[in-house]
């Protein structure tokens, strides 16, 4: 896997904000486990589980928290 995925966290606006942090959200899952084959073996569990899809709201929360840091809050 390639390293240049992330170049920068710097964002236009807090929606464009948003998306970063859902990949970089994906990018920590297809690092932990590379393996395309065993992620989406596992899908099916985690996509039907309340406490799975909790638990991914919240990595992705705490990435949209460092991204908007990096964008002083998008003030102007």
């Amino acid at each position: 896997m390639s390293n240049t995925w992330l170049p920068t966290l710097i964002t236009d606006t807090p929606e464009e904000g948003y998306q970063l942090a859902i990949k970089m959200s994906r990018m920590g899952v297809k690092y932990t486990q590379p393996s395309d084959e065993v992620r989406d073996k596992l899908r099916p569990q985690y996509a039907e589980s309340a406490d799975s899809l909790i638990a991914v709201s919240q990595v992705v929360a705490t990435n949209f928290q460092t991204v908007a840091a990096a964008n002083n809050y998008w003030k102007a």
